[in-house]
């Protein structure tokens, strides 16, 4: 896996989408290194209700498509909105409810990649 033109245009397309929303606490984990990692890049944020994590995944899939012409090849946890992934294939976004990301806590999964915490305030 490596870091291609595409990747980094998907990855920044779904970190606009999520901004655009409002998502807190934006993480890019970059396992563009690790051998053994399913994909390049995980990024996960939090929403403050159901309605902004459907808002947040919503906006990715729509915005992503427009800029990207990308797709997610699946999408889970629509259904209660407490915790969505969406996969993207080098790509998995993850969009919890706070609390369910404070109990998971998946950012500590990987202890050893490269961490980017994505400003907000922009």
């Amino acid at each position: 896996m490596a870091k291609t033109k595409q990747n980094l245009e998907l990855k920044d397309a779904i970190v606009e989408a999520i901004k655009q929303k409002k998502g807190h606490e934006i993480v890019i984990i970059d396992l563009t290194g690790n051998t053994q990692a399913v994909a390049d890049y995980y990024i996960i944020c939090h929403g403050s209700s159901s309605s902004q994590v459907d808002a947040i995944t919503d906006n990715i899939e729509r915005f992503v498509r427009t800029e990207t012409s990308e797709h997610p090849s699946h999408i889970e946890g629509q259904q209660n909105a407490l915790w969505v992934l969406m996969d993207y294939g080098n790509i998995i976004v993850h969009i919890f409810q706070e609390e369910i990301r404070s109990f998971y806590n998946i950012e500590d999964l990987w202890a050893d990649a490269k961490k980017v915490i994505v400003n907000t305030e922009e």
